[in-house]
């Protein structure tokens, strides 16, 4: 059997980050079969669609480097992709159900619909469901002559086309994850398929379209295993055999109880958006993890090890040795906390990973000085998580101190400090200036104080302190040789003066 599988995602916003977790493992799966992996775009909820949404999805998960084998971009032989243009598809398998029994036609009305739900729940019925039982009380086919149903669709009365779901019968399925699945029919409704402005519903498309693509595995989150049973029922009523179903756990908030959400990320300062989306209709910017500064391969990682596990001590991967560890059984039931700190560990890690050259280059896109970008790679590679921070945890680099850490001033800003910091500017100001560089500057610097008698790591904190407003920070020789002698003097005077 070759391995197919889909992710298929709504176009109604951003990508949530779990359903990039989801497109991950479907593709990690798929390669380690040697199988193929489908994008398919379900927008048959058209009063849901967003402008942009489906070019969104693709951009994100070109970033991460899942690439689609067949889809609405690259086509393939079960084109077309997108649910809104296979309409006619879902009427002929619609037709097919209303043949064979298996489906009815529904005319009832939103308030007929109310009002039977209210006199169930006076009844104290607890389900308060369209189904075996409520749909002989009800305006459909099953109720209603061959001669009635058909004066009211000639007549151009709204109908939806309802599955005719069996009273008693046990829906017993699978899932590699979660093993066996038990639900009685008489717990399911009698699910629309077909909604009166003709396009059908998610269950209807989504089973047609996993049958007629030949799909052989269902990865999708738990959010569906709900619907799994009702599928089941479908594919039994077409006399198809179902796929393998594979439903992935929950990605939970954090703290406390319950599925990530937007609210989280706004809460704990974090994106839960793979790129930053600009709503069209309010305007509204969510955070994306790109352009927070995240590596696709540090999300990759942080992404696959939430529910999953090698079964090893190998903590890092790349796409290929992921591919080779993966499998759908080395993945748990129980919901995966969204611990974003592990995603900065992983990108602190694959950015020390980089080459100075490659970081470097990217650090001068943000300078107007592009030559500085080599030294501030060297000054700060080992010491951030972003490739921004090279540049925003240095703000001293580029503007002289407004202010000085009061504390360090109050311990280090000493006597001995007042009589030292003119002896380095000294000494500095005889360097010439070809010689300014770190080692130099940190050779002379040295050895020229303790001629003077004054130990050197007794009056480093003050000297930075008067160079950068800090009491700490990184190589402070390497800062100076930044800076260029002609400033550190200028900064040193002004301490001076201030302190």
């Amino acid at each position: 059997m070759s391995v197919r599988v889909r992710f298929a995602p709504s176009p109604t916003g951003p990508l949530h980050i779990g359903g990039v977790r989801t497109a991950l493992y479907n593709y990690l799966f798929a390669r380690k079969m040697g199988g193929k992996m489908l994008l398919r775009i379900e927008d048959t909820d058209q009063t849901r669609f967003v402008e942009g949404a489906e070019k969104y999805i693709q951009e994100a998960l070109e970033w991460i480097g899942i690439k689609i084998d067949e889809g609405v971009t690259e086509g393939g032989p079960h084109a077309p992709y997108k649910q809104s243009q296979r309409k006619d598809i879902y009427k002929q398998y619609a037709q097919q159900l209303l043949d064979e029994g298996k489906a009815y036609y529904a005319f009832d009305t939103a308030e007929e619909l109310d009002a039977m739900r209210k006199s169930l729940e006076e009844a104290k019925v607890d389900n308060l469901s369209y189904n075996a039982v409520t749909r002989m009380q009800m305006k459909n086919s099953i109720t209603l002559s061959k001669d009635e149903v058909a004066e009211r669709i000639g007549s151009g009365e709204p109908y939806v086309i309802r599955l005719k779901v069996p009273l008693k019968e046990e829906i017993r399925f699978k899932d590699i994850i979660r093993e066996w699945v038990v639900v009685h029919s008489s717990t399911i409704d009698d699910k629309v398929l077909m909604k009166s402005d003709g396009m059908p519903t998610y269950h209807l498309a989504n089973i047609v379209d996993d049958h007629l693509m030949g799909i052989t595995h269902v990865i999708r989150g738990e959010e569906w295993l709900p619907s799994a049973p009702l599928h089941i029922l479908l594919y039994r009523a077409f006399g198809w055999e179902a796929p393998q179903f594979a439903h992935l756990p929950l990605l939970l908030k954090p703290e406390g109880n319950g599925k990530l959400s937007k609210r989280d990320g706004l809460l704990g300062d974090f994106p839960v958006f793979p790129l930053e989306w600009k709503d069209p209709q309010s305007g509204e910017t969510s955070r994306g993890f790109r352009e927070d500064g995240y590596l696709p391969e540090a999300l990759l990682n942080f992404l696959a090890f939430l529910g999953w596990n090698p079964g090893t001590d190998q903590e890092f991967f790349g796409l290929d040795e992921m591919v080779e560890a993966f499998s759908l059984e080395k993945i748990h039931k129980a919901g995966a906390r969204f611990d974003v700190n592990k995603a900065k560990w992983f990108n602190q890690h694959y950015l020390r990973q980089m080459s100075d050259e490659e970081l470097a280059e990217q650090v001068s896109m943000k300078l107007e000085n592009k030559a500085l970008a080599p030294k501030l790679v060297k000054l700060m590679k080992d010491r951030v998580t972003f490739t921004k921070e090279i540049i925003t945890e240095v703000p001293y680099l580029f503007n002289p101190p407004m202010e000085y850490d009061q504390e360090v001033a109050q311990k280090k800003w000493d006597d001995l400090a007042k009589k030292a910091i003119p002896v380095i500017a000294d000494i500095l100001g005889n360097i010439p200036d070809a010689d300014f560089e770190a080692q130099k500057i940190h050779d002379t610097l040295f050895e020229k104080l303790e001629a003077e008698g004054i130990k050197p790591g007794k009056v480093m904190q003050a000297f930075r302190l008067a160079v950068t407003g800090e009491g700490k920070g990184p190589d402070l020789m390497l800062i100076l040789e930044i800076l260029g002698k002609q400033t550190v003097l200028e900064r040193i005077a002004k301490a001076l003066a201030t302190l």
